[in-house]
């Protein structure tokens, strides 16, 4: 899916059934309810992964009705983290551990509402010495609602 973002084909893969959803999901993630930010993963390859994620009025980072900056962040981080997860499953590793060490030109166009199905398409720019250089972007149905680059160190796994 590397290449330049094409929201359309993006939301095409959104209408088909997911490859990895809830409970399953939080095997491929560090994270534990109730701070799990991705409930489907549709498409992975070896630099790249797309999620989706269904905001609830009780979730976490809710605040008067509209899923938060740290949402959206912490959205990106677990969609780049079930990625790695969802291949070292595959590849029979345990999960490793992630920790955000950077978060660059971070924009957020708009909030997303409680209600709302939200995509992550994550893509792997460059690994160097244990960090890997991820882009995110966060859209909906009506287009892109955030992006960023985040550098994040996982933890080797033998």
């Amino acid at each position: 899916m590397s290449g330049e973002f094409e929201l359309g084909k993006l939301l095409a893969y959104t209408k088909k059934i997911p490859i990895v959803t809830l409970p399953a999901i939080i095997d491929y993630i560090p994270q534990k309810p109730p701070i799990v930010m991705v409930d489907r993963i549709f498409r992975s390859d070896t630099n790249s992964v797309l999620t989706g994620f269904y905001i609830t009025e009780n979730n976490i980072f809710v605040e008067n009705g509209k899923f938060n900056e740290s949402g959206l962040i912490e959205n990106i981080a677990q969609s780049a983290a079930s990625g790695v997860g969802l291949k070292n499953v595959l590849n029979g590793l345990p999960i490793p551990i992630g920790f955000i060490g950077a978060v660059k030109n971070l924009h957020i166009f708009s909030l997303p509402v409680f209600g709302t199905d939200i995509y992550t398409i994550i893509e792997e720019i460059m690994e160097v010495f244990g960090i890997t250089i991820i882009q995110g972007t966060v859209f909906c149905e009506t287009g892109i609602i955030a992006s960023c680059e985040m550098k994040v160190a996982i933890e080797k796994t033998e």
